[in-house]
C-alpha cells in the first residue's frame, strides 16, 4: 500500500455504467431512458436483449476503453493507485445463466490490464463494485438496474464469499496479480443498516475467507497460525485438506470452510483459462506469496456510509485494513449549491477524523469528482480540486472518479468534470496529484461554522444523499429526513 494513495477509478470498464459512456452504448445496441430499469441501460440488461453477440460486444469495450495508452497516461500523471470495479459475474461460475446474465470473458481482461498496470508501478484495488443479488437499488453501478434488491441473504453472502476466495487466491498465485494490495467487499451497500440484515456477519466472514486463504499459502497473518501441516504444493488439494483437517475455528467457521470448498472447482477452472501454474504448484520460485509474501488489506465502506446502528467493519479486522469513503456534492445534501458553501463545507470536513475516533483507519476516499449543482467557473474548479485534494490528504489519500468518461457530442461536457485526464489537461488538476495550485485555498472558509447544509442540525451522525454517513460537525439531512440524489445521471434516493 502506498504511503499516500493517488489514484483513479478504473470506471465503466469490467462494470459498464451507459451515462459515461453514451455514444458508445448506442453504437453497441444500448439504450438510453431516465429510470435505468427501463430500458437496456446495464450489462445485465443488454446480455438478456443480446445473448448471442454480448460476449463480442464486451470485448470490444474491454479491449477499446482501458488500453496501454491510458496507463501510459496514468502513469505519466503520477497516478500510483487505480481502484479497479468489478462485477460478482467476472467469477463465471458464480452466474446462474437461468436468470443472470451477463457477458463472458472479463477475468482475462483483468488479467490483461493488471500486467500493464503492474508494468507501469501502479498498484490495484480489486473492488467489488456488483455484488450478487444487487446491493443497492436502482443503480446502473450494480451491473442490474433494478428494486429487487437480493444480496443481503445467506445466499448471496455466499456467492460473494466464493468471489472473495477466488479473488484472494489469484492475487498471491498469479503474477499478473502481483500489484494488486486490497479487496474491497462492498461498494456502497444500502446506507440504511435496518436494510442489511447479516452484514456485520459478512464483514467478519470477508475478512476470514482472505486470511484463511492466506495461511494455507504460507503467508504470515498477524496473531494467527495453522495448526496443520500443509502436505502438498497443489493449491486446490491444500485448500481442501486444510479446510477439512483444521481446528482454527476462529478463522475456519463453517460458512468459511463452505466457501473455501466451492471455490477450489473453480480456481481450478481459472486456472487453466488464465494459464497460471502456480494454483498447481504454488512452491514455485515465481509464485508472487513467495516473493512478495504479504497479507492483502482488507477493504470496507467506513462504518459512517450506514446509519440506524451499523456493524463496524473494524470489529473484522485481522491483519491490515482500510476503509472507504465516497463523497460528491453534486447529488445535493452536502451544502448549499454555491461556491462559498461548497468550499467551508470541504474546507470544514471532519470525515477521517470521525472515524479515526471509532477505529476506521486508515481512511481514503474511494470516490470523489469535480462535478456540482451550479454552473461551476474555471476559477472554482481550480479552488474545488485543491480544496478536496487537501481535505482527502489527511487520510491515506484519494481516488479520482474517474479515469476519464467519454468525450463526444452526445456526451456534452461530461469529461470536463468526471475525467481525471481530461480535468488535468484543463489545468483544474495538477501534474504532480501531491501538490495543490493554491496551498492556502482553504484559509478564507476554516471555522465558518459548523454546517452549511440545508435543514436543521444535529448532534447525532446522519447520513447524507452523496453517498457518505457524516456527524453534523460537517454536514446535516434535510429537514423532513429524506433526500434524492442523482449519482451518474440517475436517480438514487436515500431515506431515514
Amino acid at each position: 500500500m502506498p504511503d499516500k494513495i493517488y489514484g483513479v477509478n478504473l470506471g465503466s470498464w469490467l462494470v459498464l455504467e451507459s451515462w459515461m459512456l453514451p455514444a458508445e452504448w448506442l453504437a453497441m445496441g444500448g439504450q438510453s431512458c431516465s429510470d435505468c430499469s427501463q430500458c437496456i441501460a446495464t450489462e445485465f440488461a443488454f446480455a438478456q436483449a443480446y445473448p448471442d453477440t454480448v460476449d463480442q460486444k464486451f470485448e470490444q469495450h474491454w479491449e477499446s476503453w482501458f488500453t496501454q495508452d491510458d496507463v501510459d497516461q496514468i502513469a505519466a500523471a503520477g497516478i500510483n493507485t487505480v481502484r479497479i470495479p468489478l462485477g460478482y459475474w467476472i467469477i463465471e461460475p458464480l452466474v446462474n445463466r437461468t436468470s443472470e446474465f451477463y457477458p463472458r470473458g472479463g477475468i482475462k481482461q483483468l488479467q490483461r490490464g493488471l500486467s500493464q498496470l503492474q508494468a507501469a508501478g501502479i498498484v490495484a484495488i480489486l473492488d467489488h463494485h456488483a455484488l450478487p443479488g444487487v446491493q443497492t437499488a436502482g443503480q446502473m453501478f450494480t451491473g442490474h438496474c433494478t428494486n429487487d434488491v437480493e444480496f443481503y441473504t445467506e445466499y448471496n453472502y455466499h456467492r460473494a464469499l466464493i468471489w472473495t476466495a477466488v479473488m484472494t487466491a489469484l492475487s498471491h498465485l498469479d503474477p499478473n496479480f502481483g500489484s494488486v494490495f486490497a479487496i474491497e467487499a462492498v461498494n456502497e451497500p444500502i446506507m440504511d443498516a435496518t436494510q442489511t440484515p447479516g452484514y456485520g456477519t459478512f464483514q467478519a466472514n470477508f475478512v476470514k475467507v482472505v486470511r484463511a486463504v492466506e495461511l494455507i499459502l504460507g503467508i504470515p497473518v498477524p496473531g494467527i497460525q495453522l495448526d496443520v501441516p500443509v502436505n502438498t504444493s497443489n493449491f486446490t488439494y491444500a485448500l481442501g485438506d486444510v479446510t477439512n483437517a483444521t481446528t482454527l475455528t476462529e478463522i475456519f467457521n463453517d460458512e468459511v470452510k463452505s466457501a473455501l470448498e466451492d471455490a477450489i472447482p473453480i480456481l481450478a477452472e481459472i486456472a487453466i483459462e488464465l494459464a497460471i501454474p502456480t494454483i498447481f504448484n504454488f512452491e514455485l520460485e515465481e509464485a508472487p506469496c513467495h516473493s512478495n509474501p504479504e497479507p492483502l488489506v482488507t477493504n470496507f465502506m467506513d462504518v459512517n456510509w450506514q446509519f440506524n446502528n451499523p456493524p463496524n467493519p473494524a470489529a473484522a479486522a485481522i491483519g491490515p485494513q482500510g476503509y472507504d469513503n465516497h463523497l460528491y456534492y453534486s447529488f445535493g445534501g452536502v451544502a448549499d449549491p454555491n461556491p462559498d458553501a461548497y468550499l467551508t463545507s470541504i474546507c470544514n470536513l471532519q470525515r477521517v477524523q470521525n472515524d479515526a475516533a471509532v477505529g476506521d483507519s486508515p481512511l481514503w476516499f474511494g470516490e470523489w469528482g469535480l462535478p456540482t449543482q451550479f454552473n461551476a467557473t474555471d476559477d472554482f474548479l481550480f479552488k474545488w480540486a485543491d480544496a478536496q485534494k487537501l481535505a482527502y490528504s489527511q487520510g491515506a489519500g484519494w481516488i479520482f472518479w474517474n479515469f476519464k468518461v467519454e468525450i463526444s457530442q452526445l456526451a456534452g461536457d461530461l469529461a470536463r468534470q468526471w475525467s481525471y485526464l481530461e480535468g488535468l489537461r484543463l489545468g483544474y488538476l495538477t501534474q504532480d496529484p501531491s501538490q495543490v495550485h493554491d496551498s492556502n485555498v482553504c484559509d478564507p472558509y476554516r471555522n465558518n461554522g459548523t454546517s452549511t447544509s440545508t435543514g436543521t442540525g444535529t448532534s447525532a451522525s446522519t447520513s447524507t444523499s452523496a453517498g457518505i454517513s457524516t456527524s453534523a460537525s460537517d454536514s446535516t439531512p434535510t429537514s423532513n429526513g429524506t433526500l434524492v440524489r442523482k449519482r451518474h445521471g440517475h436517480k438514487r434516493q436515500r431515506i431515514h
